[in-house]
């Protein structure tokens, strides 16, 4: 509840995670028939990179900005396209939360479920999609949401949960929305970022996961710090239940690009299946 994305808006975790929701709703987009995405923690849904308190900390120096000012990667042109509108083509200034950069990328027949627990900026949210007949935006808390509007009655969709962490038993809860969603929706793709900080605290996640049985789980980690200490933020996690045919290779060979283009200091990358159907 304490927790503003405005500090970290644009940041390096921003791109990596934009970069692979954008490719994730870009294999939905590949059939016809309509899907739905619900995001479970999507603050106010547009940052102003200007803004005092975005300044304050300029994390998005070395994420979007750095992204921007390198030569183009041809598998975000979309995500690229998302930020050229935004900005009418001029200089960087608005950057897309998760649920506005999915809005820009749906297509009539798509729709979007926002949710966003604290007060304020569950407000903003519903300002900035007052009117859109494709966007649903709730004042809830997102877990209860999976549980409430999942699975969606196109029954094509994904889940995307990238909840602050401001919870010590943030991973259990993790895992027990997932195992709950799987045995309501098990076609559903599911898609969850997490801090890269200690790393046995992620071992015994990624235990926890396997453990539910959930045939197909799918684990990308970003990393631009060598793990030696726990209390920063080394890297970005995912974990992908049910990812689209061929992800794994589509991320073995993106990641390099994003810690050419973002300048890296540690680049490493790990893609690896946690579990997968023999």
């Amino acid at each position: 509840m304490n927790y503003r994305h405005i500090y970290h808006a644009g940041n390096i975790c921003d791109v990596v995670k934009h970069a692979l929701l954008t490719l994730l709703v870009e294999h939905l987009r590949a059939k016809d028939k309509g899907f739905a995405v619900l995001d479970t923690h999507a603050g106010i849904g547009l940052y102003d990179l200007s803004d005092p308190l975005a300044q304050k900390t300029d994390e998005a120096a070395n994420g979007i900005h750095r992204l921007q000012a390198s030569p183009a990667i041809p598998a975000l042109a979309d995500y690229s396209r998302v930020l050229n509108d935004l900005n009418a083509g001029g200089a960087l200034r608005l950057y897309p939360g998760s649920p506005l950069l999915v809005r820009h990328l749906l297509r009539p027949q798509d729709r979007l479920i926002a949710c966003e627990l604290h007060p304020e900026d569950a407000r903003a949210l519903k300002r900035l999609f007052h009117g859109d007949k494709q966007v649903q935006t709730h004042h809830r808390d997102g877990y209860e949401a999976l549980t409430a509007l999942f699975p969606p009655p196109e029954r094509r969709g994904l889940a995307l949960i990238d909840p602050p962490f401001e919870e010590a038993d943030e991973f259990a809860r993790l895992t027990n929305a997932v195992a709950a969603l799987h045995k309501r929706w098990p076609q559903g793709q599911v898609a969850i970022w997490y801090p890269i900080k200690e790393r046995p605290t992620i071992w015994r996640f990624h235990e926890a996961l396997v453990a539910t049985g959930i045939p197909e789980i799918l684990c990308a980690e970003f990393l631009w710090a060598e793990e030696t200490r726990h209390d920063r933020l080394n890297g970005s996690g995912f974990i992908l239940v049910n990812p689209p045919w061929s992800f794994d290779a589509q991320l073995t060979q993106l990641f390099p690009a994003l810690h050419q283009a973002l300048q890296t200091q540690y680049p490493n990358s790990v893609v690896k299946w946690l579990a997968k159907p023999a």
